[in-house]
């Protein structure tokens, strides 16, 4: 399912969180979007899944404008937060069947089918969730998120908060997801290396706005970083909307500001 983000300005009081940002992410794409802090990214999904509006512009996802049917968007999109909670009380099963029942979805098995995709096992899934790691909750929350077989995954830095074990397993998830489906996979991260891993698409954001955008393999293969044989790619004005130089040009910009070191030792 195709998403479209068309000149989309969001401010919150004297702060500026998109500032005529414009996105397209293609239906049944693993669409990464990467920045740094208060790059805009959280405010972006917001409005994705109708959580917020746009002060101006137009989000809309597979072609439904999100402001005029949100509730018809929230239907068909799965969003899963930074920051998601369970009653410690319950256990995954009953989380799940909590989420299923709020949805009317039907008794199925999609449950038992959702708790195997993201990795929880049987005994862990009869487990209460006060008892949860930091990884079996991010894969709880994922699995929420699956139950009713949305069209599009939307989520907010699913990693974060992992440790390298957790961070790996849960790539291979997503990584299976967007193999066995058609599901479109959207999901923002400041760690470059996670989106060049899962993404096929990324689009890089500072200040709100849309810094470089593409193919992964045509963004690295336009940065200088990203040369053959360790060279630097030289004589192409587009070497300047590689993903690493993008991305090493933002967190340059956010240093600088805050007059702490450049980019070359912050991003290498």
């Amino acid at each position: 399912m195709r998403i479209d983000a068309t000149d989309v300005r969001k401010t919150y009081g004297d702060v500026t969180a998109l500032d005529g940002l414009s996105l397209s992410v293609p239906s049944g794409s693993t669409f990464g979007i990467i920045g740094t802090n208060g790059a805009g990214k959280s405010t972006l999904f917001r409005l994705l899944v109708g959580h917020d509006r746009p002060d101006a512009g137009s989000v809309s996802v597979g072609g439904t404008d999100v402001t005029e049917d949100g509730r018809r968007v929230r239907e068909r999109v799965g969003y899963l937060p930074e920051h998601v909670g369970f009653p410690d009380g319950l256990t995954g099963w009953e989380v799940l069947g909590v989420h299923r029942a709020i949805r009317g979805l039907p008794t199925d098995g999609r449950i038992a089918d959702a708790i195997e995709r993201v990795g929880l096992t049987p005994a862990e899934a009869d487990r209460r969730v006060s008892g949860y790691s930091n990884g079996m909750g991010r894969r709880l929350g994922l699995a929420t998120v699956l139950l009713p077989d949305p069209d599009v995954l939307v989520l907010d830095e699913p990693t974060a908060g992992l440790d390298p074990r957790g961070v790996d397993e849960f790539h291979a998830i997503v990584e299976e997801i967007a193999a066995e489906t058609d599901a479109t996979v959207v999901f923002c991260s400041h760690v470059l290396g996670e989106v060049e891993r899962l993404c096929d698409r990324a689009a890089v954001l500072h200040d709100g706005r849309v810094r470089a955008a593409g193919p992964v393999d045509e963004l690295a293969a336009a940065d200088p970083l990203a040369g053959r044989d360790g060279e630097a790619a030289t004589g192409s004005g587009r070497e300047r909307d590689g993903l690493r130089a993008a991305f090493r040009e933002a967190v340059g910009d956010d240093a600088a500001r805050r007059g702490e070191v450049d980019a070359e030792e912050v991003a290498p």
